[in-house]
């Protein structure tokens, strides 16, 4: 298993290894401002992002994401759940939410900036803007997906509403829910670079603009690598949780590894055909 987990990992530093490799051969010798060679761009990024700016832009970018990206799992959740299990508050309210799911985020910087001003408070809510409809309409979708049959059997037994959101229907719903909740921390890196480049004093957003208008262009691409890895990083983390939240549904459709699927009868792995049984002679 080891062997394998080495193996995966070498798969995946293939691709990236090589691209830097093609780059920083043509860099060194390509002599263009605008693509410095990638030892620069490597130097001046762990001078910048090693020490320096770690605490003045790179801890309050990942402090907005996680706060705006808290508050649109908490209402897209919330809202989808209602929504999906009220036909009524979904008609009414279905017009309001395809509105505003149009609206691009970006374009109500400005009016951010008048309500909440230009502290955190505006980057906050562009965040939250544009990444609670992925979330909400999953969680709509997951819960109008639970069986029917479920459903029925639970009011049957008079189970209340709290057990049965509880126990059937968000489990039910949590792979859609999760998809969503995928599809919205990409947005979400997104919006936060874009809020960070207006009207800011701070972040990474804040700090490649700046490096662009006075044309470090070696710090401008570190800032720029920098927000891969930290895309990079989120997704990996928001993988291994979901892989641990959502493991009782790979197994249920048998997406598990050979090796993380325990047997019922360790005595009969593989599910074989138990030994010794009588045979039924038709009479």
């Amino acid at each position: 298993m080891t062997l394998r987990r080495l193996s995966l990992f070498l798969q995946h530093l293939v691709v990236p290894v090589a691209l830097l490799l093609a780059f920083g051969l043509w860099s060194a010798q390509a002599e263009d401002f605008f693509f410095p060679p990638l030892t620069e761009i490597v130097r001046v990024f762990a001078d910048n992002w090693l020490f320096d700016r770690v605490g003045s832009d790179l801890v309050p970018s990942v402090l907005r994401l996680l706060a705006g990206y808290s508050i649109s799992i908490v209402g897209g959740v919330t809202f989808g759940v209602l929504f999906g299990m009220s036909r009524i508050l979904r008609t009414a309210f279905d017009p309001v939410v395809q509105f505003l799911r149009a609206l691009p985020a970006p374009a109500l910087i400005p009016f951010a900036m008048l309500v909440f001003g230009t502290d955190n408070s505006s980057k906050v809510f562009i965040i939250v803007l544009g990444t609670m409809w992925p979330i909400l309409l999953n969680t709509l979708d997951g819960v109008r997906g639970v069986e029917e049959e479920q459903l029925d059997m639970a009011r049957a037994y008079r189970i209340p509403t709290s057990a049965r959101l509880r126990h059937i229907i968000l489990p039910a719903a949590s792979p859609r829910i999760f998809a969503g909740m995928r599809t919205s921390l990409g947005i979400g890196i997104i919006l936060m670079v874009v809020s960070e480049m207006v009207a800011s004093r701070d972040g990474i957003g804040y700090f490649v603009l700046q490096s662009q208008r006075s044309f470090e262009i070696p710090a401008m691409w570190g800032g720029v690598i920098l927000l891969g890895l930290l895309g990079l990083t989120l997704s990996w983390i928001f993988v291994r949780v979901e892989d641990r939240v959502l493991r009782w549904h790979r197994g249920a459709n048998g997406l598990l590894p050979e090796s993380a699927q325990k047997p019922k009868n360790p005595k009969n792995p593989g599910g074989a055909a138990r030994k010794n049984v009588p045979e039924v002679n038709d009479a």
